[in-house]
Order: C-alpha cells, then structure tokens, then sequence
C-alpha cells in the first residue's frame, strides 16, 4: 500500500472522523500491507491521544466458575468440562488484602469479576461497601464485572464510588448466537447503555479467533466506538480443552497487530488492551502491540495465567515505555528480585560456547 493510504487513515483517526469499512478490510485482508508502517501509522494515533504510557490491569476472580450461562469460550460456562476451582464470593478480607497486592504490583485498576447471569441485590449491597473501601484505602481505579445490570443497578454502583463497568460484547452481534444461547447480544448492549447512562466508564471487549470474518471485526470496533466505550480489551481465543468451543483460527502476530491496529483506527481515544492470548499469538512481536495498544493485563486471565511480571514489566521497559502507577517500572523490577539485570545487561547472561557448539558435527 502507498503512503497516502497510511497518512489518509492517521489523519481521518487523528479528527476523531470515521474510517471507511474498506480501509479497514486492508488492513485486515490486503497483503500489500507493510506491518511496519501500519504500527507506526497506529501509534501516530495511540501517542497523541495516550502518550507513551501503559496502563496495568489485575483481575481478581472474585467468584469462579457456578454460573449458568453457556458461553461456549469459556472455562466457567455451565456446560464446561475443565476442571476448574469453583468457589463463591470470596471474604471481605481476601478481596481487600489482593486490592493491596494489586496496588503494590503497581496496578493503575482493579477488577473484580464475579461468574454468573447478574447478581442480585445482596451482591449489590456487598459491592458497594467493598467498593468505598478499596477506594478508601488504596489510590487504585476500581472496575466491576458483574454480569448483566441494570439502570437502578448502575446508580447504585455509581454512588458507592465505581469508576468502571466491564460487560464485553465478545463478537459481532451477527455471530453472537454462534457463541451463547443462554442471553442475547441485546442483553449485553442494555447493560452498557445502563452504565452510560449514569456516566460509569464503559471497559467492554472481545474475542478474536471464534469464526468471525472482517466484517465482523468493523463491526464490534463500530459498536463499541458508538457506545463512547473507554475500555477495549481485545482477548485471542484460547481454545482450553473441554471448553464448547474448540475450534481455533490460526492467528498470527501479524494479524493479531493488524486486528489491534483497526480497533486503535475506530476508537483512537478509547485505552486499547492487550489481553488473553497475547503471550500465545504475539510471541517475539508482543513489544509492537504497545506501539498501538496502551494498557494490559497482569498476572493472568479470567481462567489462565499470562507471563510472569518480571517478564511482563522489562518488555515495556526495554520498549521505552512508562506506567501509570505510583511506582516506576525500575522500582518494581527491583521487586521482583532481579536487580543485577537493570544496571548491567550482560552480568552473568554471556555465555562461551563450548566444544559441542563449534563442532555440531562432532
């Protein structure tokens, strides 16, 4: 593709304008397309509206697994065969001494995720006390994800101090009764209208490798730019066995970095994440996802675990990056209890080769 096709996309995004559907199919289809010049068009557009920082996100299972809907990604869906750990809403106590470890990690949000169709009004109650306490206590955005909610729900949630609600619409609406039975792609629009409706935050996301085509993809990124969503994590299918769904598109880093590019395109404020599958797809290219994505997930997934902080936190250091967190980068890779590695990159990595490496044949 010709530089005027990159400069025409940056520039459309950069007004806030609406990129057309065929611009977007390139990006997602065409080979002509140069992956370099594609990040840094992106990234033309993630550093003027976010800068050069990232945001770290930590989920807390709050409840896992006993839910009855039939979600057929996941893990914790009714009819899913892994052997996870199921359990109910943990104590006050377990919640508020892993909102501290969240803080100390250096976590800028923590989300809590509870299993289930919606809760009722006593899980409501219990929320909004938890919730002034964390914000109480700690200097950490909180986020919920509770299922589906409605509008006097939201307020409620809303005056106790919650700065975001996550409800992800997970695929285009076309596909939606390929993935769940058990409620509707409407459902989950009418929980992000109840969260707009009382200026709550929106974080809603999707998943990337079930079947979808680039249609689809233009059409979660329009959806979710219609409904103002801040937040977009953009998960890849991981296909867990015994899990309804096992059926995987083979994704790789390059098209993972164009799918990102295309959400940065059509919601050039919004914090793109990188979220579940990043380790699995983006492998030796995961540094370039932050030249077009601003935020991530630390210390796993809503049912499997991710790289370890150490890894996690020198990626963005090596790639120049800073975090939006009251410790820096340097202070929580010292933490990890690794120190002799930011001072002297070559202390005690060099390694001479020995006789079995220069003569293989031998």
């Amino acid at each position: 593709m010709n530089k005027p096709f990159y400069d025409n996309i940056v520039s459309r995004a950069l007004q806030e304008r609406s990129c057309s559907e065929n611009d977007m199919f390139d990006i997602l289809q065409n080979p002509e397309i140069d992956l370099l010049t594609l990040v840094h068009a992106a990234y033309q557009v993630r550093k003027r509206f976010t800068g050069k920082t990232v945001s770290i996100h930590i989920i807390n299972n709050v409840q896992n697994g006993l839910c009855s809907e039939d979600c057929g990604y996941c893990a914790q869906s009714k009819n899913s065969q892994v052997p996870i750990e199921t359990y109910g809403m943990k104590s006050e106590e377990e919640i508020m001494e892993e909102a501290k470890q969240a803080y100390e990690k250096g976590a800028f949000r923590y989300c809590m995720v509870f299993s289930g169709r919606k809760p009722s009004s006593e899980r409501i109650r219990q929320l909004t006390h938890i919730i002034r306490k964390i914000k109480k206590q700690y200097p950490l955005e909180v986020c919920v994800s509770a299922g589906i909610i409605r509008d006097h729900e939201a307020k409620i949630l809303k005056e106790a101090g919650l700065d975001r609600l996550n409800h992800n619409i997970n695929t285009s609406e076309t596909m939606y009764k390929t993935i769940c039975q058990s409620h509707t792609f409407t459902d989950r629009l009418n929980t992000l209208k109840a969260a707009r409706n009382h200026q709550l935050q929106i974080c809603s996301g999707v998943i990337i490798g079930m079947g979808e085509g680039a249609p689809d993809i233009y059409q979660m990124a329009n959806i979710l730019h219609e409904y103002h969503v801040t937040s977009i994590p953009v998960n890849f299918f991981i296909p867990i066995p015994g899990t309804a769904i096992q059926y995987q598109q083979p994704l790789t880093p390059e098209y993972c970095l164009r799918v990102l590019a295309v959400f940065r395109f059509l919601n050039p404020r919004a914090e793109i994440r990188v979220a579940a599958g990043r380790e699995l797809y983006l492998r030796d290219l995961e540094p370039f996802a932050f030249y077009i994505a601003n935020s991530l997930f630390m210390d796993g997934y809503l049912n499997t675990k991710g790289s370890s902080h150490y890894k996690t936190l020198q990626m963005l250091r090596d790639a120049g990056f800073q975090i939006q967190s009251e410790f820096s980068l340097d202070e929580l890779l010292m933490r990890e209890k690794k120190p002799d590695l930011l001072n002297s990159p070559y202390d005690k990595k060099i390694k001479l080769k020995g006789k079995k490496d220069l003569h293989p044949s031998l």
